[in-house]
């Protein structure tokens, strides 16, 4: 069976880190989130995939190339307009060849036993599309499903809370029969004028076409849609990895627990790295550096000495200054952070942290989250970053300035001082 992955939106919920990559591309454990997608296909047999792309598709294209350094077959089509899921699926009929085929979402991190069951149950019930159901806190954030004996009677899209419709809903992973194609063509546009394969999927099941639903285990299932997340589905990747050190570890430094640490990194004198940790090929941390657990640490990053790190994203090139703390953050490739810079990341209130997505206050239902920080950010000494702000790309921000609000991209901050001179009595 071939597989469809959808990776042609923005990710405008993820932003700043979007502006400068697809949001498939955010490395979590040093390979970008679509990797870890295509890794999982191959792991269930998979070996023909179709990338279905758009937004900075030459970051895609340039990573994976024909998929031959991943051992898959890989090839690519451009949806000329993002207009929705079914025209995304459209665009694959020449691929699939008039058969039966895997249509997942591109940010997804998944197990292989989310991807099997949907497999094993289309196979046995030979529908004309079956779909995996997840169990959510937040179902009125997702399309809910409606079922019977394992098979799907509704699917309704971000419905009230009172509608108390239940928490299973759609996990963005399909098989489709190629009738699916005649069902997209009579498909009409939404509200928001796109073509969404949940509309084709009630044509069918109006038609009186079978529908089949395999449930699957959230903690097989992630939906990367904001930046916590990110962070979310960096513990999830760093609990699988194994101790390995190919770098150079100096007398004095300790590694406790599942620690990777890449060819040519160093880790000097006094650096405690407690595990589960990430550090990438060429990276330079210490010494006494504390990197705690879930921290995930790009190519050819250095962090100076006595910073810490906790639960964190650092992608490549980034250079963190000493004395610095950076915790349940994610800083954007080629950042550097000044000396004593610090990422808060907690209320005084202990309430919930708030952030602004797509220009509305959200609640995280995090108590803890650092500074969000795109690509390219340069930070003078001693700034200090309060809990959940945003720092877009290519800003500067000068010393000793404590950010209280999201920082768009391509500016500059300096705190200004007048200084009068004055004339004091010398001293006899």
């Amino acid at each position: 069976m071939k597989a469809v992955v959808l990776a042609a939106g923005e990710g405008q919920r993820l932003r700043p880190l979007t502006f400068t990559r697809p949001k498939h591309m955010i490395p979590l454990g040093g390979k970008p989130v679509l990797e870890h997608l295509v890794g999982t296909l191959k792991e269930v047999g998979i070996e023909e995939i179709l990338i279905v792309v758009n937004y900075k598709n030459e970051v895609i294209r340039e990573h994976f190339g024909s998929g031959e350094r991943f051992n898959v077959k890989i090839n690519y089509v451009l949806q000329e307009k993002v207009l929705g899921t079914a025209d995304a699926i459209a665009a694959s009929e020449n691929h699939v060849d008039g058969e039966d085929f895997l249509a997942v979402n591109g940010d997804l991190l998944l197990s292989v036993n989310a991807i099997k069951p949907v497999l094993e149950v289309h196979e046995k019930a030979k529908p004309t599309a079956t779909l995996a159901a997840v169990q959510v806190e937040n179902p009125e954030q997702y399309g809910v499903l409606r079922m019977d004996c394992g098979r799907l009677m509704d699917i309704l899209e971000k419905p009230p809370p009172e509608a108390a419709l239940g928490n299973w809903i759609n996990a963005g992973i399909y098989v489709f029969s190629p009738e699916i194609f005649n069902l997209i063509r009579r498909t009409s546009p939404s509200e928001r004028g796109e073509l969404e394969i949940t509309e084709s999927i009630r044509l069918a099941l109006r038609d009186g076409e079978s529908v089949a639903v395999a449930k699957i285990s959230g903690g097989d299932w992630l939906d990367i849609g904001r930046p916590w997340d990110l962070l979310d589905a960096n513990i999830r990747v760093l609990k699988m990895v194994k101790r390995s050190i190919l770098g150079v570890v100096e007398e004095g430094a300790h590694i406790k627990g599942q620690v990777y640490v890449g060819y040519g990194a160093l880790l000097r004198s006094g650096s405690y790295i407690e595990g589960p940790v990430y550090i990438g090929d060429g990276s330079d941390i210490g010494p006494n550096c504390y990197l705690r657990p879930y921290t995930s640490i790009g190519r050819k990053v250095r962090i100076g000495n006595a910073c810490e790190i906790k639960n964190s994203i650092i992608m490549d090139h980034v250079h963190i200054g000493h004395l610095s703390y950076i915790g349940d953050s994610i800083i954007g490739e080629g950042c550097n952070i000044g000396a004593g810079s610090i990422s808060a990341n907690l209320r005084f209130d202990k309430k919930t942290i708030r952030m602004r997505i797509k220009g509305e206050p959200v609640d995280t239902g995090r108590e803890k989250i650092g500074v969000i920080m795109g690509d390219n950010v340069m930070t003078g000494v001693g700034t200090l970053f309060m809990p959940g702000v945003t720092i877009g790309n290519n800003s500067w921000i000068g010393p000793n300035i404590v950010v209280y609000w999201d920082v768009p991209p391509n500016t500059i901050l300096i705190l200004e001082q007048q200084i009068k001179r004055r004339n004091f009595p010398s001293i006899q």
